[in-house]
């Protein structure tokens, strides 16, 4: 692995309106790897990935991905270069179809890279089999393949996965599992996973950060992260 970090996070805060959710995080993550933040509901994950993708704007800190200063970016300028974003409730478009879902996900990468359908259709081959049904009408673990094909697309160097097993069954949350796994072995594509499914954290995750109240307060070195009753403690009300 490359010694310079494809993302570091220092002192940042972010909300919403008047409230500060985001309590001053650090966190890195370098070319490759695999990392999740875990907690409980309610204690700032998802405000991190939105803050990371560009939906929200930091009130403070810095975001440097890719060797430059990512802050002020736009949440288009950052899937330009390179950050790809699963958000949870996968949020497909409905009416469209999955080759028309795929072809929004071009646009991340466009000028970039050229689109590798023959890869995304290889890991996921239902999607090329119903290119043409809309995307409304598939299951909820059907969308979450569609919703990780549309960012993988435009080939990002990270993908940030927020809640990917929120309403999916446990046999397809385990291919989810495998899949992202490959993924990142065959590509390099590194992962930041917010999670709260024990299963997918102890099968995906190189190590991991625990997150309270805004803050990190704990990281889980790969041993760690691979234990069930370690993991499981920081999940649990």
């Amino acid at each position: 692995m490359s010694e310079q970090p494809l993302l570091k996070i220092s002192g940042l805060r972010s909300g919403y309106g008047g409230e500060t959710v985001l309590q001053g995080v650090d966190l890195t993550i370098a070319p490759g790897e695999i990392v999740a933040v875990v907690g409980r509901n309610g204690v700032g994950k998802s405000t991190l990935m939105r803050t990371l993708t560009g939906l929200l704007k930091p009130s403070a800190g810095t975001i440097h991905f890719n060797g430059r200063d990512a802050t002020a970016d736009g949440a288009d300028t950052r899937a330009c270069n390179g950050i790809g974003y699963i958000p949870q409730g996968r949020e497909v478009f409905p009416e469209l179809t999955i080759r028309e879902n795929l072809i929004v996900g071009e646009v991340a990468g466009k000028g970039r890279v050229t689109p590798d359908y023959e890869t995304v259709y290889r890991f996921f081959p239902i999607l090329k089999e119903r290119s043409r049904q809309r995307a409304g009408t598939l299951s909820g673990g059907q969308q979450q393949q569609l919703a990780i094909a549309r960012a993988m697309i435009g080939n990002p160097a990270l993908m940030l996965l927020d809640e990917p097993s929120e309403g999916i069954q446990p046999s397809i949350i385990k291919d989810i599992a495998r899949n992202m796994r490959s993924l990142n072995t065959e590509t390099g594509v590194a992962v930041l996973l917010v999670e709260q499914n024990l299963d997918l954290i102890v099968s995906l995750a190189d190590r991991g950060h625990v997150m309270e109240k805004g803050r990190i307060v704990a990281d889980l070195g790969p041993e760690e992260i691979r234990s069930r009753s370690e993991v499981r403690k920081y999940l649990t009300i």
